[in-house]
């Protein structure tokens, strides 16, 4: 099973990426393939909404010129996708909402001369995110609206994990969060791959 990380969190060494590491090693301890790219090192434009990406049927087809389309090929040569973010203003970061923007759109042909395929329809997509609020007021929207777009293009929804961060003084990563992170990767095993590990 191979599983493409995106990570939208502008800090390398911040509460996400924290969140994440134990998510990671236990993929890798479970013979996972897994990949990481993040979004802040790349170039990903805002969707331009032109619909040339409608009239190519086996691709991208987007007519911009960035990093978006080797992003879409490692999303499309995996089992499953996991989008990390921190929540700011009750969604995703900047580069991640501009890539979902480019890869809903493009990824799937509903919208061009004639209806066309899903290109990461059946794959697995789930999300490890962390807020300030409890996950039922700070990450409600970014779940609902993911789950919206697991229904849209096919995908397979795979979860949430949630860290919440109480704020200075206190430590974020706590014992029940690397143990919440190892069980989120234990989980994705039978839900995207179906691999017998």
């Amino acid at each position: 099973m191979k599983l493409v990380l995106l990570m939208g969190s502008p800090r390398k060494n911040g509460n996400t990426a924290a969140l994440t590491a134990p998510f990671l090693e236990e993929c890798e301890r479970l013979r996972m393939k897994t990949e990481t790219f993040w979004l802040y090192d790349k170039t990903i434009l805002p969707c331009l909404g032109c619909k040339t990406c409608q009239d190519r049927m086996d691709g991208l087809g987007c007519v911009r010129e960035d990093d978006v389309a080797a992003l879409f090929e490692a999303m499309e040569g995996s089992d499953a996708i996991v989008l990390a973010t921190p929540i700011y203003a009750w969604y995703c970061t900047a580069p991640m909402k501009a890539l979902m923007d480019r890869v809903v759109y493009a990824g799937t042909k509903n919208y061009g001369r004639e209806k066309g395929p899903s290109l990461l329809r059946g794959k697995g997509l789930a999300t490890i995110v962390t807020c300030g609020y409890p996950e039922e007021k700070g990450a409600d929207l970014w779940r609902a609206g993911l789950r919206r777009w697991c229904r849209h293009s096919g995908l397979n929804w795979q979860g949430m994990l949630c860290g919440r961060d109480m704020g200075p003084g206190v430590p974020f990563l706590t014992q029940d969060k690397l143990a919440a992170a190892r069980d989120f990767a234990r989980a994705l095993i039978p839900k995207a791959g179906g691999e017998d590990l």
